[in-house]
């Protein structure tokens, strides 16, 4: 709704959104000036922005492997996600995409957009990856090869099963997870965590972004490719893509409601693992995105817009999470007030009302049980005052400038000070 609805309708949300903004803006300052890394740097902003701020508190050496793990990782999954490239054609690549990343001269052309530069000019990449140190590096190409093996195997089979389900996002992001733990571990700053614990870490990120992305997936051209299991979603509908019609909604969403319940699983397992970091840069690093995740899976629950368009939490309170995200206190408080949020909106009639209630009350158990339960709200709830942003927004512009001004010149200034917008002043 722009900068002045949020201020009317979000006030606390001004700050830390203009505190996001002069991060980003300093981080495209801060580019290296190496062609290999001032390319890998600027392409990871490219490609993921909200990664691109989070990797940069990282400590310098970690912070260049995390960069370039997620790069490799990133054009490995542009080659699986290219649905003009035959299967024959993709399916080597796939499993030799780790042999591929100690050469300088290898590129493939595919995927679109900044993803299709990636691949295009994958060689810097690769020059970076040769910089690191060996351990790293080791961590690396262990990843990439699981991964490259889990996702040919899935060209060629369908995700028919819950077990299918999990076996596919453990190939595509549970190695994630276990990748970055073993660089969080060979960069001297943490344990080496449980398996487990960093495949679920993967898992509940990725399972949230099927969810969520069903829309743009199913209409995906030349042809959709779709991981939702058939297991779960063949119990509302004869085929996958019946949900984008509207005379299905209330089969679409019991089905969406039986995915964000199967996802749910993952959270306690998230909070174990991120209560055991010690190094703050890395505790913000993996703590950021499973409060996004669990704050999208809130958004999405008995959501029929997931099957209309792009269902994600707002840019003021993204800012907001990454601003008050720093310990596990914090981490606990938005976990149960997003999950507070999923419970308010649980039908009873829902097929699976029962099993959601369980696992949401699973989840804020643990957050109680923890004794750091955060009472800070983060305002997750739609602002009675957002129905009638759109009425004063001219009147008042020339305010909406002058707090923005005067905020963006106490961050500059880097003044202590809480910026507290009074709604008495739109009146």
């Amino acid at each position: 709704m722009g900068m002045l609805g949020t201020v009317v309708a979000y006030p606390e949300e001004v700050y830390p959104l203009v505190k996001l903004k002069l991060a980003a803006d300093r981080i495209r300052r801060q580019i290296p000036a190496e062609p290999h890394w001032a390319f890998s740097y600027s392409m990871l902003q490219k490609v993921s922005r909200s990664f691109a701020l989070v990797i940069q508190q990282l400590d310098p050496q970690l912070r260049n492997a995390v960069c370039v793990f997620y790069l490799v990782l990133r054009a490995l999954d542009t080659v699986e996600d290219d649905t003009s490239i035959p299967s024959d054609i993709k399916v080597p690549i796939l499993q030799n995409f780790y042999r591929h990343i100690y050469d300088r001269e290898w590129h493939f052309s595919c995927g679109t957009k900044d993803y299709k530069v990636l691949m295009d000019k994958l060689h810097l990449v690769s020059t970076a990856f040769l910089e690191l140190d060996r351990s790293y590096q080791e961590a690396i190409e262990d990843i990439t090869k699981r991964m490259g093996a889990g996702m040919a195997k899935f060209i060629c089979k369908e995700v028919e099963t819950t077990d299918d389900y999990d076996e596919y996002c453990h190939y595509v992001a549970g190695l994630v997870g276990l990748g970055l733990s073993k660089l969080f571990h060979a960069s001297g700053s943490e344990k080496l965590a449980p398996d487990n614990l960093s495949n679920s870490m993967g898992l509940f990120l990725q399972k949230t972004n099927i969810i969520r992305d069903y829309l743009e997936d199913i209409n995906e051209i030349p042809k959709s490719r779709m991981f939702w299991p058939r297991q779960i979603w063949s119990k509302y509908a004869n085929k996958l893509e019946d949900f984008k019609y509207v005379e299905n909604s209330t089969k679409a969403v019991q089905c969406l409601n039986d995915l964000v319940t199967n996802a749910l699983i993952h959270a306690e397992d998230c909070l174990q693992y991120m209560s055991a970091l010690k190094d703050l840069s890395i505790f913000r690093f993996a703590a950021i995105p499973q409060i996004m995740a669990i704050g999208t899976l809130a958004l999405c629950y008995n959501n029929v817009e997931v099957f209309r368009g792009v269902v994600k939490m707002r840019r003021g309170l993204t800012a907001k999470v990454i601003d008050q995200t720093y310990s596990m206190s914090d981490v606990y408080g938005a976990f149960y007030e997003f999950s507070s949020l999923l419970k308010s909106k649980i039908d009873n009639n829902d097929p699976n009302a029962s099993l959601t209630h369980k696992r949401v009350d699973a989840i804020q158990k643990a957050c109680i049980s923890s004794g750091l339960l955060s009472k800070r709200s983060l305002h997750v709830y739609e602002s009675k005052f957002h129905c009638v942003t759109l009425l004063i927004m001219d009147h008042y512009e020339r305010i909406h400038l002058r707090v923005v001004r005067l905020v963006m010149a106490c961050v500059r200034a880097k003044e202590q000070v809480k910026i507290r917008c009074n709604l008495k002043l739109y009146r």
